[in-house]
Parts: structure tokens; sequence; C-alpha cells
């Protein structure tokens, strides 16, 4: 495991196989971080690589559909691939990228990204999400 501030970096076998799983720390709830991570709305706010959404609806569920436009302005097609017990996972462009979860911590909880193996490059921008999750979830109540 790497460290990098609080933000914890390991590999670990995950639901979807073996990933690079990227954790930090939160002072919210659960169910807060949960709020922030299936928010659509909220996800230009807290995704680094997102500048805005359109959804089918706005709070994701297994099998939500929509675009997502990147930083250099590409829209991309996704579709949530699963929806349940705090975790959510998407293809992104029909292909398989980050999952996306909220655990319970000692103090708190903590929000979780887990990416591929080979697209390890994306380190760095889950980073700062967790970060930017962290920021949103701290300030808000349970709810949208």
């Amino acid at each position: 495991m790497t460290a990098i501030g609080e933000t914890d970096v390991s590999v670990r076998h995950t639901a979807d196989g073996r990933r690079l799983v990227v954790s930090h720390p939160v002072d919210a709830s659960r169910d807060t971080v949960w709020t922030v991570l299936t928010d659509t709305a909220l996800w230009p706010d807290w995704g680094p690589s997102i500048t805005d959404v359109e959804a089918d609806i706005r709070v994701i569920e297994a099998g939500t559909t929509g675009r997502v436009r990147t930083v250099g302005g590409l829209w991309l097609p996704f579709e949530v691939t699963a929806c349940r017990a705090y975790r959510w996972t998407w293809d992104v462009a029909r292909i398989p990228a980050t999952g996306h979860r909220a655990d319970a911590g000692t103090h708190g909880s903590r929000v979780v990204f887990e990416i591929p193996v080979l697209a390890a490059g994306y380190v760095p921008v889950c980073v700062r999400a967790c970060r930017n999750v962290a920021s949103l979830a701290a300030g808000r109540s349970v709810g949208p």
C-alpha cells in the first residue's frame, strides 16, 4: 500500500477482479458519501475529468444511461452496470471503467475508487476525486 497524504493506493481483489484501489477518509456518514457519488448533478463537482453530465435520471441505479463530457469537450456514453450495497460500476464508451464505493470508517467513512490495473495512469485523477468527494460530503447532510 502507498499513501499520498491521507489517500491510500493499493492493489486489491474486488468484485470485478484485481484493481488499483484509491481510498480516502471522509468526515461524513457513509450515506452522505453515497449521495455525493450517485447524484449525477454533483459529478462535475468532484470528477476532475468530467465537465458535464446528461443522464436519464439524476440519482443513478443499475441500468442508468447517459453521457459525460470530458475536460477535452468530448461527449462519451455511459451505462451504470451495477449499483447496490454502497458500490457502483459503469462502462464508459462501452469500456469497463472505475468502480465507486462508500465504505464505513471508524470515524466517518471512506470514499473508494477501483481502477482497472491497465488504467494506472488514472490514479492521480482518482486521488483528486477522492479529496473532492470528501470536501463535498463534509459540508452536506444526507439527500440530494
